[in-house]
């Protein structure tokens, strides 16, 4: 373990030096991944000095221990031989978790798109359900939250919704929730009482900065046009909706949520960078093994991963088969749980993963 520590205090030594070279700091995406990589480190060598120390207290108590002249210190000695072991495979199991190799992309924000599927007005209704519910967590995390574009439902909710949400390693916590979402529940139109099953999908994509993907403006048309639903009178008279063509894949991006044509502009630049990013990442994990076996791969869009069954208050997410009996609070924000069994998962496959290689 310490030979490994060392090889990382060695990296954290080299990246301290580079990120204050004139260089680096005028070349901004790289300037910005050693930062990350600089955060990560700076952890890794706190629970280098904390496991160096263990080590030097078990050493110490066993010298103390061996010498036995001052029964005192002995049992002082043996007091603190006991902590220290009892500290130490917890610590070493936090940084076996950290030294695994981690995703360049976990650090990003995120443009999450939240669409209704089959169950017409109710599944409407559930992806709005959905939408505050990631609103809730966002918030608790101290994430800020954008909205991008809606399409609202006949009954309420949304037909679809896309929005941003910024803060600390938002995608590393948000990839799981790509998916399909199934609600079972009478809805508010079910006049017999009868349970319908209804589903939205859910695609997290992490934000693409502008070095991530070139975008060819050229192969892109704009075409302005007045906001259609709620909003101010300017919203709705003035030519500040935007929508995006992409003639070579054919995507199609809108946003109308701000006053400002530009502002609105951005943000539909922003969801089409994501879009035209995510598709080269699913390139490069469809090429990756590892990534394609993970039992909670984020990658495919049409799997059901999570059911909230309202009449027994249960909520179960199939990709690991947890099931909790707390509906109310999970609906209501409190995803957490859930998100650290599935981290717990993944975390566990690529521990396997790295000592099979070693």
């Amino acid at each position: 373990m310490l030979e490994r520590l060392q090889i990382v205090k060695q990296r954290f030594d080299e990246v301290s030096d580079l990120i204050i070279q004139p260089d680096i700091i005028s070349d901004q995406k790289r300037y910005i991944e050693l930062n990350r990589e600089y955060k990560d480190l700076r952890l890794m060598m706190e629970k280098r000095d904390q496991y160096i120390e263990l080590v030097n207290n078990i050493e110490e108590s066993n010298e103390i221990i061996a010498d036995g002249s001052d029964a005192e210190m002995v049992e002082m000695a043996k007091m603190q031989l006991d902590e220290a072991k009892a500290q130490l495979p917890a610590l070493e199991d936090e940084i076996n978790v950290l030294m695994i190799p981690k995703d360049p992309e976990d650090a990003k924000n995120v443009v999450v798109e939240v669409r209704a599927g089959t169950g017409g007005d109710e599944a409407s209704i559930f992806a709005g359900d959905l939408y505050r519910m990631y609103t809730k967590y966002a918030s608790d995390k101290g994430w800020k939250v954008e909205v991008v574009n809606l399409n609202e439902g006949t009954s309420g909710g949304f037909k679809e919704i896309i929005f941003e949400i910024s803060g600390e390693d938002v995608y590393g916590t948000m990839k799981y929730e790509s998916g399909v979402h199934r609600v079972q529940r009478v809805p508010q139109t079910e006049t017999q009482g009868r349970v319908h099953t209804s589903a939205a999908t859910v695609i997290v994509l992490p934000e693409a900065e502008e070095f991530d993907v070139e975008l060819n403006m050229q192969e892109v048309r704009i075409e302005r046009t007045t906001s259609t639903g709620p909003g101010g009178q300017s919203v709705n008279t003035t030519y500040s909706a935007i929508k995006l063509h992409h003639e070579p894949t054919g995507m199609i991006v809108s946003c109308q949520d701000q006053k400002s044509s530009h502002k609105n502009l951005e943000k539909a630049l922003k969801v089409l960078r994501s879009r035209l990013y995510e598709l080269e990442l699913a390139k490069k994990q469809a090429a990756d093994s590892a990534t394609r076996k993970s039992l909670v791969s984020s990658g495919d869009r049409s799997a059901k991963i999570r059911t909230y069954n309202y009449p027994q208050g249960r909520v179960t997410d199939h990709r690991i088969g947890l099931t909790l009996y707390d509906l109310p609070n999970i609906v209501n924000g409190d995803i957490q749980k859930i998100i650290d069994e599935l981290m717990i998962v993944t975390n566990t496959e690529k521990l396997k993963a790295n000592s099979d290689s070693i």
